[in-house]
């Protein structure tokens, strides 16, 4: 019994800690506002899109994108011009990658 309950609140708290991400369609309804890069030399943040929200990381480049915005723990906004973005991406192939290069920026996506 005790084992069940430790794997489901390891469970959930993997879940409450995943970073969410959800696409809005209007700057002033977002929390960061995202440039991104085509070279990863000038990116903050190297992003790996994972396709479970139980693979997410916390803060570290693992992202998951909702449907919904009331699951996410970030709302953001794709700027066409890198001088208006809070943070600059660039997507990666391979969740290794995944991460931070800048990290002063880093306080942004918590």
């Amino acid at each position: 019994m005790k084992r069940l309950l430790l794997g489901l609140l390891v469970v959930l708290g993997m879940q409450t800690q995943a970073q969410k991400v959800f696409t809005v369609e209007n700057a002033a309804y977002a929390d960061v506002k995202v440039f991104v890069e085509s070279n990863q030399a000038y990116a903050d943040l190297l992003v790996f899109k994972v396709s479970n929200q139980a693979y997410a990381g916390k803060n570290d480049g693992k992202w998951f994108f909702v449907s919904n915005q009331a699951y996410a723990d970030k709302k953001i906004y794709f700027v066409s011009n890198a001088a208006y973005a809070d943070i600059k991406i660039y997507f990666v192939d391979n969740q290794a990658y995944a991460g931070w290069k800048k990290t002063n920026k880093k306080h942004l996506m918590y």
